[in-house]
């Protein structure tokens, strides 16, 4: 293969992102990710690197390893991506690929496959240049992010403990600022019981679950602490038949988003340990942490500080930020040395504008390049 005069032109490197954006890839859409896959494995044909694909499974498509074909003996670098989207299946008609300027919009274009997409070329420009980086690199694309990586988190977590560094290519926050903290993500289903009768003959023999579930949301709602950063929210709700029904059940959906491991350890068990108020009447509750929360220790601050002088070097200013959202770095960043948002900078993330700035494509595809080549 030919390496490009101008490995980091943003057009070139646009060009490739339009061809992911244009395969619409929902996580509940297997086939169509397993389409994506394929094409981004065989963008690895004649490089000096090997291709490991994992069969998907319940209901998601297939994850793909992507391992250079030197420094695998020793810890290295792992590169987290996700392929799927949260757009449904014809999304792509409502927002197109269109260029306005310096935007670029399509659905899943800055959530993520525009950063997927630079660590992917910054990756394959190595192996095409035949300089090889001084530790091995390793890019894992997951399917099933989107709904909290059941069918990956195992092979995540394997190949995190196995790095000695874990970028990952989720988009940029606000102005570009990379994320060297993430929440925890805790998520939970609140399934009440109670009686029912008739709402105007006899509602003395009725007892509520709709008026117990009522006393459950005011209860997880005074658990938020926004000083703290604790956040409890009660994000579905469901219940009862018909008006005139005292409702026998009701059902409750809840996310938390909790700062430290200390913070989990104090929120979780209050949630789980709701009870009723309400006489004949059951409240139970499952769930817990499913992603634990990301905080910024000394290795990942090092590797902060490293990236934030690569991009000096490169011309731009690399700020760093805590955010509240989840990605699959909060489950390598309790024992690897993780930095998250090395993607595209952007905005609207699961909106029909998403979109991302065509001017991030250079520095940022350079700093992903020059972290494989620097970090050691």
């Amino acid at each position: 293969m030919t390496v490009p005069t101008n490995p980091f032109d943003s057009r070139t490197i646009l060009d490739g992102i339009r061809q992911w954006v244009e395969i619409e890839t929902p996580t509940e859409a297997p086939d169509q990710i397993n389409q994506l896959v394929s094409l981004v494995s065989e963008g690895y044909r004649g490089l000096d690197a090997v291709v490991e694909r994992v069969s998907g499974r319940d209901g998601c498509g297939d994850h793909l390893i992507a391992r250079s074909g030197w420094g695998q003996q020793e810890p290295g670098i792992l590169i987290l991506s996700h392929l799927d989207t949260v757009h449904p299946i014809g999304f792509l008609r409502r927002l197109p690929f269109s260029i306005d300027g310096d935007v670029a919009f399509g659905p899943g274009i800055y959530d993520m496959k525009g950063g997927a997409y630079l660590a992917y070329h910054a990756f394959r420009h190595l192996c095409l240049t035949g300089k090889r980086s001084p530790l091995g690199i390793t890019h894992l694309f997951v399917s099933d992010e989107e709904i909290g990586s059941p069918t990956s988190r195992v092979l995540i977590e394997e190949e995190g403990r196995k790095a000695k560094y874990v970028l990952v290519t989720e988009p940029a926050r606000d102005g570009g600022r990379i994320v060297t903290g993430r929440k925890g993500v805790a998520r939970f289903d609140v399934t009440i019981r109670g009686v029912p009768a008739h709402a105007g003959a006899r509602p003395q023999d009725g007892r509520s679950a709709i008026r117990e579930l009522a006393n459950v949301i005011h209860a997880l709602e005074a658990l938020n602490d926004l000083e703290r950063g604790i956040t409890v929210n009660v994000g579905v709700v469901r219940g009862g038949t018909r008006p005139n029904v005292i409702a026998e059940e009701a059902y409750a959906e809840v996310d938390a988003r909790l700062p430290t491991p200390a913070d989990a350890e104090e929120i979780v068990p209050k949630i789980l340990g709701l009870t009723s108020r309400s006489e004949g009447v059951s409240v139970e509750v499952t769930g817990g942490v499913n992603r634990p929360p990301y905080v910024k220790g000394n290795a990942g601050a090092a590797l902060f500080e490293h990236a934030r002088s690569l991009a000096e070097e490169i011309g731009f200013e690399l700020v760093d930020t805590i955010t509240g959202g989840g990605s699959d770095g909060n489950f390598t960043a309790p024992f690897t040395a993780t930095l998250d948002g090395l993607g595209v900078d952007g905005k609207g993330a699961h909106t029909h504008y998403e979109q991302m700035y065509i001017s991030s494509i250079e520095p940022r595809t350079r700093l992903l390049h020059r972290l494989y080549q620097t970090l050691r």
